[in-house]
């Protein structure tokens, strides 16, 4: 168990990709909080999932957007927990439109929730990995802020700042034995994939070298590996997990 007895924060933990890291997290040792937006029926079963692999685990709705709660959350955690070694920002939301159609707030609610809100729970939780001079944090980015996609203007400005927050954080923390990484994952099948017309779907698949969509599993496996000692010289850096999609 590369985790064991270690304690991990993923925001956005109830489903889709942030479910499945906490599942992972769990079945390798780890005790585990998340965060929720909306669907606490779906947070305590996961709760009641981790705990029935024989390790610790809370959930709390938290709007990520919220410095100030996130503040609150990552204290009690330390206090119920009594330690804190890593932190998965997960937590995302898309508002897919043109540019011209697109609303201020539309805008708005994507940056604050998938860019500020990982300034919001790293900038918490970065001091104690500073003072106990170890820490290891992953930023869940998206191909989309590696290549851009269209109608997503607002979603892949956010997900291309993970990438350079990410990399300035990397090396500033090297020193104190932090190390800090990302994963851009491309189409995995979650809720948001689900929503999407049939031949759309065919058509994306057609475009995969690989000829399908990626399982959450895909993800939370290359989570697990940059969180482990065999990543250990690995700081710095985006993952792309898409299947070849963007080759580059």
């Amino acid at each position: 168990m590369p985790f064991k007895d270690k304690v991990a924060i993923v925001t956005g933990g109830s489903r889709g990709i942030g479910r499945a890291i906490v599942l992972m997290l769990a079945k390798e040792g780890s005790d585990v909080a998340f965060t929720y937006l909306s669907s606490s029926s779906a947070a305590e079963s996961l709760v009641k999932e981790v705990q029935q692999l024989g390790r610790k685990c809370s959930c709390t709705q938290v709007d990520v957007r919220d410095y100030q709660k996130s503040k609150e959350f990552i204290e009690k955690v330390k206090q119920d927990f009594g330690r804190l070694d890593i932190l998965v920002n997960n937590a995302g939301v898309t508002k897919d439109k043109a540019l011209m159609m697109m609303s201020e707030s539309e805008w708005q609610e994507v940056l604050d929730t998938n860019l500020t809100g990982t300034f919001n729970f790293t900038r918490n939780v970065i001091v104690t990995f500073l003072k106990q001079k170890s820490g290891n944090i992953i930023n869940i980015s998206s191909v989309s802020g590696v290549a851009g996609m269209s109608r997503q203007t607002n979603y892949a400005a956010s997900k291309a700042g993970i990438i350079g927050f990410t990399k300035s954080l990397a090396k500033e923390v090297a020193a104190y034995n932090i190390r800090v990484n990302a994963v851009a994952p491309g189409f995995v099948e979650t809720d948001m994939v689900a929503g999407l017309k049939e031949e759309y779907k065919s058509e994306i698949i057609k475009s995969i070298p690989l000829g399908r969509f990626g399982d959450v599993k895909d993800v939370s496996g290359v989570v697990k590996f940059l969180l482990s000692d065999s990543a250990g010289f690995i700081t710095g850096q985006t993952i792309v997990v898409d299947g070849g999609l963007f080759i580059q």
